[in-house]
């Protein structure tokens, strides 16, 4: 052979010996040149791309110890997350945020001047009468203050303040709050009475759970017979706080319905009959005197009605008051219970009430849990109202 011929020979050579170095390292390396194969190994499986191969995971065994950790940890937490931990008691001062609104802004505007001026006033009524305590009671108050400036008692805007909160508060004072209950009669009976959508079935079952806690034995009665919602609503209260119920046949009379409530609390020696009533407008003679009858019938039994509670619907303002004189008329109002404090910026009509009508309120409803519904506390109402 020629110089060329070795040349070429000793390249081709060359190049096999590559090619063939190549085919075993790839051998090596992937087990199979099959080209099926190949493709098969290249697209991993779900399973493949979301778990780390076997061997990253054996070296260290802290990452399945982890994993067991973390599982626990949310199997725990799930299972603790059912009881939910009662939040912290919110304080009334909160809970009125709305309603002491403009009493702030006032109060704000007031506070750190030098002297007690015109605008001064006109502040504090505009404050009052936005919050919906009547111009009676605005005006009753404020000349109370005026007459004390006069003579020199108050003599600055700090002070005013201070004495507008004692007035205030004792303007609610001296009312007795509590609700009546005479065991020595019979069994007690509480009826509720109020416009549509005041809360009044909501405000039956909250009582019912409170008296429930305090010890008492408690039957509702869902005399509200003309709305099937209500008896249903009535009875989730019932089976909730642990009252017994007794209902009545859709657009069945009332009055039976109380009546028969009574008289099987009687038989059963419970404490207490809570009676819903069908929501009615204030202003319709024929239903308020269907109300009287209720009434008069549910004393004709074993029992014996020592509070008539009128529920008003804080945002309603002074409409409420209205709503108060009618109803005290047909039913002998004992006491009030407004609802949606929370949610008002009219909490004024407290005072209305009371001022105007002499009912007292006995409870106002906060909020929406079962503990939101409250015992009225002049002072504490006053103060949250007033403060800034």
């Amino acid at each position: 052979m020629d110089q060329n011929n070795w040349i070429y020979l000793v390249l081709i050579l060359l190049v096999l010996g590559f090619g063939v170095g190549v085919v075993v390292v790839g051998r090596r390396r992937g087990g199979s040149t099959d080209p099926a194969s190949a493709r098969q190994q290249a697209v991993p499986t779900p399973r493949q791309q979301q778990a780390p191969p076997a061997a990253a995971v054996e070296p260290s065994g802290e990452l399945d110890g982890a994993a067991d950790v973390a599982a626990d940890e949310i199997s725990d937490e799930s299972a603790e997350a059912e009881p939910v931990e009662p939040a912290a008691p919110t304080s009334m001062r909160d809970r009125l945020a709305r309603a002491r609104g403009a009493f702030s802004d006032a109060i704000g505007s007031v506070l750190g001047r030098s002297t007690i001026d015109d605008s001064v006033w006109e502040k504090l009524e505009d404050a009052l009468l936005i919050a919906d305590v009547g111009i009676g009671v605005a005006t009753s108050l404020l000349d109370r203050l005026r007459e004390r400036v006069d003579k020199g008692d108050i003599d600055s805007p700090d002070a005013l303040i201070a004495a507008l909160r004692e007035s205030m508060i004792a303007q609610l004072a001296g009312a007795n709050r509590e609700l009546a209950m005479r065991p020595d009669e019979g069994t007690s009976i509480w009826l509720f009475v109020g416009v549509n959508g005041v809360g009044k079935t909501t405000t039956i079952g909250k009582l019912a759970s409170r008296q429930i806690a305090s010890g008492s034995t408690v039957l509702l009665s869902a005399g509200d017979t003309f709305r099937a919602a209500a008896a249903d609503q009535l009875q989730m209260w019932a089976e909730r706080s642990g009252a017994e119920i007794v209902r009545g046949a859709d657009g069945a009379d009332p009055s039976s319905v109380v009546f028969d409530a009574v008289e099987r609390a009687s038989a059963k020696r419970i404490d207490l009959v809570l009676a819903d009533t069908a929501g009615r407008l204030h202003n319709k003679q024929n239903l308020m005197d269907e109300l009287s009858k209720v009434r008069r019938v549910a004393e004709k039994g074993s029992g014996v009605v020592t509070e008539t509670l009128l529920v008003i619907d804080a945002t309603t303002g002074q409409n409420g008051l209205a709503q108060a004189r009618e109803f005290a008329a047909a039913t002998g109002v004992t006491g009030v219970v407004v609802t949606k404090l929370d949610g008002s910026a009219k909490g004024g009509i407290v005072f209305a009430v009371e001022t105007e009508l002499g009912i007292p309120v006995k409870f106002v409803g906060v909020g929406e849990q079962v503990d939101d519904l409250v015992p009225f506390d002049p002072t504490e109402f006053v103060d949250a109202l007033v403060s800034n």
